[in-house]
């Protein structure tokens, strides 16, 4: 992390985010802020103050890439219980950024014929293209999280699906495609704030689900399964990383942070030229 986008940060957040070897949910406490030590005031004046280079990143990023067969790109993938805050990301953090670099894919309930091919049939035509920042909203990992809650798959066939995941997020980060995997990690009790909060403002009415209530009584099992992800599919090439988002805001910058990291690796430069720039000077001045 550059000195100039420090701010409050007392430690770089990747590392401490990371959900390596050992890694255990349990331990993460939701209203935590690792690598923080400001506040929701500080924290937004941060989140604004990060804009301008991750703008100028992702710009130079597709500039240099996104007409190209191969090349570098990034893959943000989002996943979290219900109201954990993935729209506000989004919004306010890959919306900072020019649109047209952007892919936003929002995973939903699989159609029937979805359903008639392999669980990864659906997501492969949505990664990210060279030059482009890519958004998963809910993702593959639907298929072996509410897959192995619901029993909609056996045993067997959940851990094919980690092998599978594993060899295909190996092969996007051989394509030169940078991942992000981020499970947003919300308390039950602040995921039941925001719920009634839902219920009490006519403008959110129409983000609440009965079907959350329904979710939630399934959430240690649900825990259990995104630890068991953690394990299975948690790699050097495609790492998880588990962001407390009991305070929106600071989960807002924590990812922003992430973002930053990946592009600064990736260092895009801006494309040279392809013609004579002194003979187009002349042309236009002539024009």
């Amino acid at each position: 992390m550059s000195e100039k986008t420090m701010q409050s940060w007392t430690e770089d957040p990747e590392p401490l985010l990371r959900a390596g070897e050992g890694f255990r949910l349990d331990d993460v406490d939701p209203r935590s802020t690792p690598g923080y030590e400001g506040n929701k005031k500080s924290g937004r004046k941060d989140l604004k103050a990060c804009v301008p280079e991750l703008g100028d990143l992702q710009e130079r990023l597709f500039a240099a890439h996104h007409d190209e067969k191969s090349g570098p790109a990034v893959l943000l993938v989002l996943q979290a219980m219900d109201t954990a805050g993935k729209g506000g990301i989004v919004r306010h953090v890959v919306g900072s950024v020019d649109p047209q670099g952007v892919e936003l894919a929002a995973f939903k309930a699989p159609t029937k014929e979805e359903l008639s091919h392999d669980f990864l049939w659906r997501i492969r035509p949505r990664v990210p293209g060279p030059g482009m920042i890519g958004v998963f909203d809910r993702s593959h990992y639907e298929d072996v999280l509410i897959g192995k809650v619901r029993e909609l798959a056996d045993d067997e066939e959940i851990e094919r699906r980690y092998a599978a995941i594993r060899d295909f997020e190996a092969e996007l980060a051989e394509a030169g495609v940078r991942m992000i995997k981020v499970m947003l990690n919300i308390s039950p009790d602040e995921q039941k704030d925001r719920l009634m909060e839902r219920l009490d403002r006519p403008d959110k009415y129409w983000k609440y689900n009965p079907g959350d209530v329904d979710e939630r009584l399934l959430w240690p099992d649900y825990m259990k399964a995104y630890q068991a992800v953690f394990e299975r599919t948690s790699t050097e090439a495609a790492p998880w990383y588990v962001v407390p988002a009991d305070r929106k805001w600071y989960a807002r910058l924590a990812i922003q942070q992430l973002l930053l990291n990946a592009l600064r690796n990736i260092d895009p430069q801006w494309p040279a030229a392809d013609f004579d720039i002194d003979v187009e000077r002349e042309r236009l001045a002539e024009s």
